[in-house]
């Protein structure tokens, strides 16, 4: 086991493997207001690289940075052994047609990404216009991640609203249709993994703001259907991490901040507190 672990003392049924790891996967966005130059990066990847599996460029800053760059960017986070995905960039090269989104593919694979994700709220194309994006990434020789979003009604979310004791509050009437919207999604995530898709990405934003009191039946019935090994959910702030963790164990692959990586190790360990509240506020280091 590595060094890095020597001081983690992880369960044996809870260890984790080094990388490449197929489970336990955390994926980390560039900083949204720092540009990500390779200085920055450096410092992450230097500091707790050995904890980070993959880094996203956030939505299309890559667009914006010289190819050269991006090239040693990329270089170094192999370095490190993470691979690095493009953010939401892909949906904007379609009013190009084909041959835009062609090009984009090889100019991915000439920098050196190693996946490709597609936004499918974003695409808004036919299903099987999709499973043509996945399967033309894939025979590019590269990795794919279509994400997906799950989103609730309003009147699914509970109010917090305070009320006097014994008070009546008329329930908001529930909708079917988030359910099937639901099923509809999962049944497509299925399709694009057949086609060859590496991952699914979830942004289940919603139901992670709400995560102990809404629907998170929902959240079981996609790692039910899709697997756990292939899904992937982004943990918008370390409480959302600390429920992921709690629910599914140090298996569960996440995307979050960079800043919220040795918070989620430590959750994935259980060895520095039982929460992100704990584990922020410890002074203890025992190496």
């Amino acid at each position: 086991m590595s060094l890095y672990y020597r001081w983690k003392n992880f369960e044996e049924e809870e260890d984790r493997p080094d990388k490449p790891r197929r489970f336990g996967v955390t994926e980390i966005r560039t900083p949204h207001y720092t540009i990500p130059t390779q200085n920055v990066l450096e410092d992450i990847f230097e500091s707790m690289g050995h904890f980070v599996d993959g880094v996203k460029l956030a939505g299309g800053s890559h667009s914006l940075i010289s190819k050269s760059v991006i090239k040693d960017m990329i270089e170094m986070a192999h370095k490190h052994d993470v691979y690095v995905s493009t953010g939401d960039w892909a949906e904007h090269l379609f009013r190009g047609g084909p041959s835009a989104f062609k090009q984009y593919i090889e100019d991915c694979k000439q920098v050196g990404f190693d996946t490709i994700e597609l936004n499918v709220g974003s695409l808004e194309v036919p299903e099987e216009t999709l499973l043509r994006y996945v399967r033309l990434i894939k025979s590019a020789g590269l990795k794919v991640k279509p994400l997906f979003a799950v989103k609730f009604n309003k009147s699914d979310i509970p109010t917090g609203r305070d009320r006097a004791f014994g008070a009546y509050v008329v329930p908001a009437p529930r909708s079917n249709e988030f359910v099937e919207d639901v099923d509809l999604l999962i049944r497509r995530a299925e399709r694009c993994l057949e086609a060859g898709a590496d991952m699914i990405m979830i942004d289940a934003d919603d139901v992670c703001k709400q995560a102990d009191s809404v629907r998170t039946d929902i959240i079981a019935k996609v790692i039910g259907r899709l697997g756990i090994e292939k899904t992937m959910f982004e943990a918008s702030n370390a409480r959302t991490s600390e429920w992921f963790v709690k629910c599914y164990g140090p298996k569960v692959n996440l995307f979050v901040d960079h800043s919220q990586v040795m918070d989620l190790e430590c959750l994935r360990g259980r060895n520095l507190g039982k929460n992100h509240a704990s584990v922020l506020g410890s002074s203890y280091f025992p190496f």
